[in-house]
């Protein structure tokens, strides 16, 4: 029997993380792999599309409906979508109360606890924006997630923040196991985009596992709360997340230990690239250090 294959997807807010890494899921299921998703976000989102639903109910709602997650059964906190797939929202407090890592945490461990996890070849973990502190980082401070892969575009600061991920990977990179397994680039039609995310993979020690096109048929499938797997399989867009899901399968245990980079190196690398000017700098370094 294969290994257990624990990745997780990290990337800047707003990047299209949850849609990329849903349809990325989709299509390693569609080669008969056995998923589990575990949504490490507050929205609850990085299910909806396999699920076609808005919002599953999650971990820590359904824990203080029951009392305490303890009251809980794997089967009223786990739904099954598309293609079997099996999925767990962690959920989390109000918007300015309390803090949403306590929820991966939490569900994290109740998952293991009750078997969650028998039978899956991937579990994956779809974690809030670039946030690589505290309860967030469990998958990587835990030693859960072995490979790391970062969503980011040709945006400076989707740059930046993938970078911000690369040190967390690297904080944690000697004390266990976890890698960077590479940079899936989800296309802004920005600026000559494929050749600084290249560019910036090299810099970072690793590879650009994807550039992934964009394109409007996904905005129509999440319309419909779909994958774009599902909802026009016969489509170029599809096929351009099967080959991410390939890649990524035939990555496994190939990723490596990030080499981060300095914000001057960043502008530097946007100026070579013609991307920013040197009187651009200070503009750029104050938006950096106000993210």
């Amino acid at each position: 029997m294969a290994a257990l294959r624990q990745i997780a997807f990290y990337g800047k807010g707003g990047i299209g993380k949850s849609t990329t890494s849903q349809n990325t899921l989709a299509a390693l299921a569609e080669m008969g792999q056995k998923i589990l998703i575990v949504g490490c976000d507050p929205k609850a989102d990085s299910t909806r599309l396999i699920l076609h639903a808005k919002a599953q109910d999650t971990v820590l709602s359904l824990a203080a409906e029951a009392g305490s997650v303890e009251d809980l059964e794997l089967e009223d906190v786990m739904k099954v979508g598309y293609r079997d797939i099996r999925c767990v929202e962690s959920g989390g407090p109000e918007p300015g109360v309390g803090c949403a890592g306590r929820g991966v945490i939490t569900s994290i461990n109740f998952l293991e606890e009750n078997g969650a996890y028998d039978g899956a070849d991937y579990v994956s973990y779809d974690v809030l924006g670039d946030v690589v502190c505290g309860g967030f980082a469990m998958p990587i401070r835990e030693n859960k997630a072995q490979e790391i892969y970062i969503v980011m575009s040709g945006e400076m600061m989707a740059m930046y923040a993938a970078n911000n991920i690369s040190k967390g990977v690297l904080k944690y990179a000697n004390s266990g196991g976890v890698r960077l397994g590479g940079l899936v680039c989800n296309e802004r039609q920005t600026d000559k985009e494929l050749e600084l995310a290249e560019a910036l993979a090299g810099m970072l020690g690793t590879k650009l596992i994807h550039f992934v096109p964009r394109d409007n048929i996904v905005q129509h499938a999440e319309l419909r709360r779909m994958t774009v797997l599902e909802y026009a399989p016969e489509s170029k867009q599809a096929e351009e997340y099967r080959q991410l899901a390939q890649k990524i399968h035939a990555n496994g245990g190939n990723g490596t230990i990030p080499t981060p980079i300095t914000m001057d190196q960043l502008e530097d690398l946007l100026m070579d690239f013609g991307i920013m000017k040197k009187e651009d700098e200070s503009v750029i370094g104050k938006a950096a250090a106000a993210a």
